[in-house]
């Protein structure tokens, strides 16, 4: 870990509707205050600010509805936010959704190709690693098959093998870890080890504690979109636990 920060986020805000289930849309952007005020919006994130040093392994903790997928969509880049900014150093390894960023009617093998290509890895790059991603999803018998019909655990493992083999300073990981097998997961584990002690960062959404406390030095703990505590992954914990006990 250095002093170097490679996020930097400041009073971040997101503001859905309750009755659409979504953003607004483009015409909504560009309208007049009132529109953009009306009533049914909410909140999902509210001044949001925090930095992150580069190798640091950051867990975002919180109940279902919090905030914390938005906060990692924010990172990502994939949305943007109402109020604030964030600001990554670099770029950005998602894993964020079982198919985000992987085309359905694609198969595997152009779904590999593709993404890989679109996070800036040069065709060489590709081919160089393309055996060892299919290897780890264990993934051999299904590489000539449209990824929609992949079951959620194959997408997971085909989706993370990618991720993890992309040159991304930044590997975003929320809650896809609870899917798949015992072996996989093992293998998952492992492999995050080894990004972090190449000097990678973190950030992992999880409910899963052990998991939380296996990877993670520091921790946010977000409730009603507003950040609670940004700490030590134990005491970050010890609140939420005591805000919200079993």
């Amino acid at each position: 870990m250095t002093d170097e920060a490679i996020i930097t986020a400041r009073d971040l805000g997101v503001r859905f509707r309750r009755n659409r289930g979504s953003r607004r849309s483009f015409k909504d952007l560009f309208a007049g205050r009132a529109r953009r005020t009306a009533p049914g919006e909410f909140w999902a994130l509210r001044d949001v600010g925090f930095t992150v040093r580069t190798g640091e392994a950051i867990g975002v903790v919180g109940r279902n509805g919090q905030g914390k997928s938005t906060l990692l969509k924010l990172v990502a880049g994939v949305l943007l936010p109402d109020e604030g900014s964030v600001r990554v150093h670099g770029g950005v390894a998602p894993l964020i959704e079982l198919t985000g960023g992987f085309a359905g009617d694609l198969t595997v093998r152009d779904n590999v190709l593709l993404t890989a290509g679109m996070h800036g890895l040069k065709r060489r790059e590709i081919a160089e690693r393309f055996d060892d991603i299919i290897s780890f999803a264990g993934a051999g018998d299904v590489i000539d098959t449209p990824f929609k019909h992949l079951s959620s655990g194959m997408k997971v493992r085909v989706a993370f093998a990618v991720v993890s083999q992309l040159d991304e300073p930044v590997l975003l990981v929320d809650e896809v870890l609870a899917v798949g097998d015992k072996a996989f997961r093992a293998k998952c584990y492992r492999r995050i080890e080894e990004l972090l002690a190449a000097g990678k960062t973190l950030f992992l959404v999880s409910h899963n504690e052990r998991d939380l406390r296996r990877f993670c030095t520091r921790g946010l703990y977000l409730d009603r979109g507003e950040l609670v505590l940004d700490g030590p992954i134990d005491e970050v914990l010890e609140r939420y636990n005591a805000d919200h006990p079993a």
